[in-house]
């Protein structure tokens, strides 16, 4: 019994460990198709796009704010309307509930010779693949706990923000961008700012192209 404790007390730790190291940074995968012309002081607007973005209000215009201090910083400027703008600015963002995942301790299979695949070659009846599981096994006999200790689980947040540049006017595309990432906090103030500065690294990007960028995460800004 006690080294079983002591199996469930290390597992917890490294998934701690784990934990904050997800919380100081974001991993994020970036497409970008681009036809953007040089900056020359042209003006843009930014609008809802698609997912939590419509609901607009001040939440909306304070997400809105980082893609346009992102924008004016590489040479364009902001406009007052969408009227006078030479190019309209899609921004769409969102984060889904979450999916609970289970991670077994290599200690405890080592330690016991054992794992939760083991058993007749069924295989786990709980790790399953982001798109094609939930909840895959009852309170009891697979309940990964009951073997006391050896399985941590955490909740894993997928989110996606979506930049499109449209000229004013023609409506002719001139960016279209989409990051996504997967992180352990759904704060939007968290998670936001992070996939917006990892579409701008770069940006606009080579036409066509995927890219893995490492964003440290920041303070939530004070209200």
């Amino acid at each position: 019994m006690r080294i079983r404790r002591f199996t469930a007390i290390l597992a917890l730790g490294v998934a701690a460990v784990g934990l904050s190291a997800c919380a100081e940074q974001i991993n994020t995968t970036v497409s970008r198709y681009q036809a953007m012309p040089a900056a020359q002081g042209q003006t843009f607007f930014v609008v809802p796009g698609g997912g939590m973005a419509n609901n607009g209000g001040l939440e909306f215009q304070r997400y809105a704010g980082i893609v346009a201090q992102q924008l004016q910083a590489r040479g364009f400027q902001p406009a007052t309307s969408s009227q006078s703008a030479n190019m309209i600015v899609q921004f769409g963002y969102g984060v889904d509930r979450g999916q609970v995942r289970y991670v077994e301790d290599p200690f405890y299979r080592s330690r016991f010779g054992y794992g939760f695949g083991g058993f007749g070659g069924w295989g786990s009846p709980f790790h399953r693949s982001r798109f094609g599981w939930g909840g895959g096994y009852s309170w009891g006999w697979d309940d990964p706990f009951w073997y006391g200790g050896g399985v941590d689980s955490y909740v894993e947040y997928h989110s996606q923000i979506d930049v499109h540049i449209r000229a004013a006017g023609t409506n002719a595309a001139l960016f279209d961008g989409r990051v996504q990432a997967r992180s352990e906090t759904s704060r939007l103030d968290v998670v936001i700012p992070s996939l917006v500065e990892a579409m701008f690294t770069g940006f606009p990007g080579r036409n066509g192209e995927v890219v893995k960028i490492t964003i440290p995460t920041r303070p939530p800004a004070r209200s």
